[in-house]
């Protein structure tokens, strides 16, 4: 009975996602209909790649019940998920292209944005509560807690890399170089770079904050459930 209504529960919570995300669609559609302008066509792709580390969370969720995760195909979803985790978060900061265009009303235009940022944190946190999860059945609480905050501090970082510098997840085997050399200038040339560290606090002090309320929220409904 308990893992029928679970399993009921996550359905519906998949339908609620799905329709998320068909709303901004949605949003994106009407605009390219009644301008004609396709300017915010990578907000689509952007939420599609947010998608990523939670397909791969998942099946990695499902890997751990059968194999270690010392496995091959376990470290490479696990990969898979901290490289693409920046993505589901950095969406917010597409809020940066929200100006008067003319062509539409700035506030559809920010309604639009927002609702695409808004699927990006809850894309991302939801796999990040899962892979938070996942740590603490095998490892200290509070070891799971520290693992979980330096993975949002390299996704922080990840986000200026991609936001400032416009490097991008699978740059990592297309041009390792060119990002190595942009990441070791910024540790070597720290005062040069004072723009880096600041956004990066910046960034992982918003994620951390509304991770920590998201999780304890999810905690609080579970407990209130259960009484």
């Amino acid at each position: 009975m308990t893992g029928n209504r679970t399993t009921a529960s996550v359905r519906q919570l998949g339908f609620s996602l799905a329709y998320l995300n068909l709303l901004s669609v949605v949003f994106l559609l009407v605009r390219i209909v009644l301008t004609s302008n396709i300017t915010y066509w990578f907000l689509a792709w952007n939420l599609f790649l947010a998608w990523v580390p939670l397909a791969a969370i998942m099946m990695l969720k499902e890997r751990l019940q059968k194999e270690a995760w010392l496995s091959s195909l376990s470290v490479g979803l696990t990969a898979v998920w901290l490289f693409f985790l920046p993505n589901s978060f950095y969406v917010m900061t597409d809020v940066i292209h929200l100006q008067s265009r003319g062509d539409i009303s700035i506030m559809f235009d920010a309604v639009l944005i927002m609702s695409f940022a808004l699927n990006g944190l809850i894309l991302g946190y939801m796999s990040l509560g899962i892979m938070h999860r996942l740590l603490m059945a095998r490892m200290r609480t509070a070891r799971a807690h520290q693992v979980i905050a330096l993975v949002l501090l390299l996704s922080s970082f990840a986000i200026y890399l991609g936001r400032y510098l416009r490097w991008n997840s699978w740059d990592v085997l297309v041009s390792p170089t060119g990002l190595l050399f942009d990441v070791s200038e910024r540790f070597i040339n720290p005062i040069v770079h004072i723009q880096t560290y600041a956004m990066t606090l910046v960034f992982f002090a918003f994620l951390s904050v509304f991770y920590i309320f998201t999780f304890r929220l999810v905690d609080f409904l579970k407990n209130t459930k259960q009484k």
